[in-house]
């Protein structure tokens, strides 16, 4: 039977932690060009504006139905924090976003085959009480976290954060973005929380 990270819950006004690694775990961005357009392909999906293609043709848009609330690339990895308000978003923006990334990929580096290991994996968040530190998990991923490029985390702490990414359910939970990164640096929490949230995670 499939786990619970590979069947997708598809519920409106739900928090999902979505992940997916690279085959055979291999490197799916390696340059800052590969990080940006993975970015500027959520950015058309959730962008306040519909950007139109080449022919003039809109892309899908699915902003105000799903928002990005925090994410992390890695190497070899990513991790989303998901807040889908309508049914059917969630899989209709990973698919998207994953179809285009791997396309660009394979025709600029002249591959072929699947770029990611399988489909991504979500899982529904099931206590509200998990978020703040499901983001903290995400947050921390890299071991240079505080001064790693690709994750949302300078929008916790200060940074006015693009119209694509929607922190502002987790940010709301703490009275300043210094008691967010306080938090953040919370080893022993951290670890002591980890044992409890690791059934909400979708991998890793």
């Amino acid at each position: 039977m499939p786990s619970r990270n590979v069947v997708k819950i598809d519920i409106p006004n739900t928090f999902y932690h979505v992940y997916a690694r690279g085959h055979g775990r291999m490197t799916i961005y390696r340059d800052d060009e590969d990080y940006r357009v993975f970015l500027n392909l959520i950015k058309r999906y959730l962008n306040n504006e519909v950007e139109n293609d080449h022919d003039g043709v809109p892309f899908t848009n699915l902003h105000g139905k799903i928002e990005l609330t925090c994410y992390c690339l890695m190497p070899t990895h990513f991790h989303l924090l998901l807040y889908q308000i309508n049914e059917h978003s969630m899989p209709r923006l990973m698919r998207g976003i994953m179809a285009s990334y791997s396309r660009y990929f394979n025709i600029k580096y002249e591959l072929s085959g699947a770029l990611f290991e399988t489909t991504y994996k979500a899982s529904m968040i099931m206590l509200d009480k998990y978020l703040i530190h499901i983001s903290r998990y995400i947050h921390i991923n890299p071991k240079d976290w505080r001064t790693y490029t690709y994750s949302s985390l300078p929008y916790y702490l200060g940074q006015r954060p693009p119209e694509w990414l929607q922190p502002a359910r987790i940010i709301e939970q703490f009275s300043d973005s210094d008691k967010y990164e306080k938090f953040l640096a919370d080893y022993e929490d951290y670890k002591e929380m980890l044992d409890e949230i690791k059934h909400e995670l979708a991998g890793g």
